[in-house]
């Protein structure tokens, strides 16, 4: 634990953070009047599943060293892990989850290694935990926001001008298909979290291009119910990439048959897919934070 006090944080302040919750978080469930609850809950978290994984964590390496693939294996987030970092952000000690995922970047976990073995999955996790009544609405939109400023504050995103006005999504749903209810759910999630989305639910490939053409979206993502409906999803993301007003839009598809094969994404043109509503927001923060480097490059 006497390491941890060295580590850097990044640079925002307790102001910092208050102002920050606003961008990530609609105004309606902001605030909850079980502050003092939830706060003993997390201590009670800290205490008994945190601070002895910071322990184990912090474990003096030993002389004789392992190969390599050993310790990056040690070192990958367990389901304890990711259960452990849900508890956290179910909290609202923002600065409690920051100091959990330094821990594991300073031990050698690039940001992309934690998005895709930690955050992802804990964003995941919420969701299975709403699915099947173990938190309300609120409280997942609440967690799943505090992960998305997780990976805002990491990519240094949370520092831009104006991020919320830019914070623009394209839903659609793939056309011939009725994959309503699924996209239903990620609008949903995606206006908690404090996005401005515009829906296409029943519209034609050139149409959904169309909206990417007259207005500025920073991500499109797009539901698809079967295999039947992968070529018009195609089409349709092909379509949107070469109009969009927006030339680094980032793409998020989702349905059944990319949880069972998440590399099909790629192959339909897209960067990348979402199990469920709350990984779908922490998609898109994701692929904004891309679309800014790449615009910075």
């Amino acid at each position: 634990m006497g390491n941890l006090a060295t580590v850097a944080i990044p640079a925002i302040d307790r102001r910092g953070l208050d102002s920050l919750e606003t961008h990530f978080v609609s105004p309606d469930v902001y605030r909850r009047d079980d502050v003092a609850v939830r706060q003993a809950r997390l201590a009670q978290v800290v205490c008994g599943q945190i601070i002895p994984q910071l322990l184990r964590l912090h474990t003096e390496v030993v002389p004789e060293a392992p190969p390599i693939e050993h310790v990056v294996n040690a070192l990958a987030p367990t389901s304890s892990d990711v259960s452990g970092l849900a508890n956290i952000v179910l909290g609202n000690d923002l600065e409690a989850a920051i100091a959990y995922i330094l821990v594991l970047r300073d031990r050698g976990l690039s940001m992309e290694s934690l998005f895709i073995e930690l955050l992802e999955p804990t964003a995941r996790h919420l969701g299975h935990l709403w699915d099947n009544d173990e938190c309300d609405f609120i409280d997942v939109t609440l967690g799943v926001a505090r992960l998305q400023k997780l990976l805002a504050t990491f990519n240094d995103s949370h520092l831009l001008p104006g991020l919320d006005v830019r914070r623009h999504v394209l839903l659609a749903v793939t056309p011939g298909d009725q994959h309503y209810f699924g996209a239903s759910m990620v609008e949903r999630f995606l206006l908690a979290a404090g996005w401005s989305v515009q829906s296409a639910f029943e519209q034609t490939a050139a149409e959904i291009a169309l909206v990417a053409q007259a207005h500025w979206f920073a991500v499109a993502g797009l539901t698809v119910g079967s295999e039947r409906s992968l070529d018009a999803l195609t089409e349709t993301i092909t379509l949107i990439r070469r109009q969009s007003l927006n030339p680094a839009i980032g793409i998020m598809v989702g349905g059944p048959i990319f949880s069972a094969n998440p590399a099909l994404a790629l192959e339909v043109g897209a960067d990348g897919t979402a199990a469920n509503a709350p990984t779908a927001v922490l998609m898109a923060q994701k692929l904004f934070d891309l679309a800014e480097l790449r615009s910075a490059a």
